[in-house]
Formats: C-alpha cells, sequence, structure tokens
C-alpha cells in the first residue's frame, strides 16, 4: 500500500530525513517510533503529499505522490484520513459538523445520508448521540474519539495517526489503543501510527519501525522489538537516560 523508497528531507542545512526507506503492507498496522523531533511527522506529511522529498519517491498504491498533479493528489487524499494530535477539531463547529466535515467538503451527499454516515461514525467510537454538542463540552477523550469518527466517516482505505495518545490519562489511552485497534479489524484499513508510546505501540503494531538520524534503523514485530539486540532501539523502547542516544547529544553540546 505505502512504499517509501530513498527519501531524503533537510529544512535548510538541517536534514531530517536521511535516505529513508520503508515497506507498509496492505491492511497493516504500522507503528513509527522514535524521539521527539526525529522526523516522524514530517514522514506522515510526506505520504499524504503535504512535503515532497528532496530526494527518492513516495508511492501510495502504485501512485508516486510527488510525480501527481494537484487535481490527481485531490482524489488520492481522499483515500487517506489523518487524525491529529491533538484532535484539531473546529470550535465553532458542532461534533456532528467536524465529523462530516470531509464529505461536505468534498462530496455531493444528501443531507439525510451525511447525518446516517456521520451517526454511524460516531457509533463505531462509542459516541452516539452527541452529534449537537460543541467540542468545548467535550473531555480530552471525547474530542480524541470524534477525531477518529471524522478519520473514518470519509471511508479511507489509509488512516495516519500523529501520536493518538498523547495528552489524555493511561486509561483513555489504553481506550484509544483498542479503539484503534477494532476500527483497523473491522474496517480493514491499513494504518500508520506516529508515536512515542511504547504500551500503545505494542498493543497495536503488526509492525513497528524505528526512527533514528533520519533513516529507519530497525522494524519487525512487537517481539522482535522487545528482543532487540541493536543499542539504539533497547534504549530507547525500556527508557533508559544512559545510551548511545543520550551519549551521542552529550558530544553536539
Amino acid at each position: 500500500m505505502i512504499d517509501i523508497i530513498g527519501v531524503d528531507k533537510s529544512f535548510d542545512s538541517h536534514k531530517v530525513i536521511d535516505n529513508l526507506n520503508l515497506k507498509i503492507e496492505t491492511g497493516t498496522t504500522c507503528v513509527i517510533i522514535g524521539r521527539s523531533g526525529c522526523g516522524k511527522s514530517v514522514l506522515l506529511k510526506h505520504i499524504v503529499g503535504l512535503l515532497k522529498p528532496d530526494q527518492g519517491k513516495v508511492f501510495v498504491g502504485n501512485k508516486d505522490i510527488g510525480a501527481l498533479r494537484a487535481k490527481e493528489l485531490d482524489v488520492l487524499r481522499l483515500k487517506v484520513s489523518m487524525v491529529f494530535q491533538g484532535g484539531a477539531l473546529f470550535d465553532s463547529m458542532t461534533v456532528a459538523e467536524n465529523v462530516g466535515f470531509g464529505l461536505i467538503e468534498h462530496t455531493k451527499i444528501n443531507r439525510r445520508e451525511l447525518l446516517e454516515r456521520v451517526e454511524e461514525s460516531l457509533c463505531q467510537v462509542g459516541l452516539c448521540g452527541v452529534g449537537n454538542l460543541m467540542p468545548a463540552e467535550l473531555s480530552g477523550g471525547m474530542k480524541k474519539r470524534v477525531a477518529l469518527a471524522r478519520a473514518i466517516c470519509i471511508k479511507p482505505e489509509i488512516i495516519l495517526y500523529d501520536e493518538p495518545t498523547t495528552g489524555i490519562d493511561p486509561i483513555t489511552a489504553d481506550a484509544i489503543n483498542g479503539l484503534i485497534k477494532t476500527l483497523h479489524d473491522r474496517l480493514k484499513v491499513t494504518s500508520v501510527v506516529v508515536t512515542h508510546d511504547m504500551i500503545s505501540a505494542y498493543k497495536i503494531a503488526d509492525k513497528i519501525a524505528m526512527m533514528y538520524q533520519g533513516k529507519i534503523i530497525a522494524e519487525g514485530t512487537s517481539g522482535k522489538i522487545q528482543n532487540t539486540n541493536h543499542p539504539v532501539v533497547h534504549q530507547f523502547i525500556n527508557g533508559l537516560a544512559k545510551g548511545p542516544i543520550t551519549e551521542t547529544l552529550e558530544r553536539f553540546r
């Protein structure tokens, strides 16, 4: 479904992605882990064409994202949903208007079908009957669920998640992880999840890939990553203060 081949990306003189390669199979959940600021979210933006690589190619299906014209890219983006880190709900819109936003903007769906799709999506995330509420009336966990409902409302083939459990308590985070897994299994979508939450990664991933210094340095099942001998991966997944990651940072101070 997604094939990232030899991608480089720099901002000014700072190289964020360096000859990165990653293949994500159709219908699987790939979790990309790594320290904050390592380029995980930048990689997601390449998948939807918000950024273009300086070198290399990103294929979604059989489409080279960098070679698509604007209209072609718009068509492809209707197959991809994004769940943003903070939910990114529109404060001035009701929950229902937020969930149905993609359909309202990009389709000619009639009002009855729209309302049915919106309510169906809300029910799938456990929020039946809250469409008339405003975002300010929601808890943090409810906002995450509404963001998920908006993502699935357009019936995408791919869902991208940017730090889906950031900013919520561990119990709510576990509920969100369960919901991501349930939606993946029910809807048969390809999922790409960016996180540094290892509990989340182990629970939802078919494959985990670790980014470090702009590259994918290790990938495999949860079991393979947990039992790794790679010193950088070992330090990160176990949250150790001492190791090659911090030693490298100290040399640059």
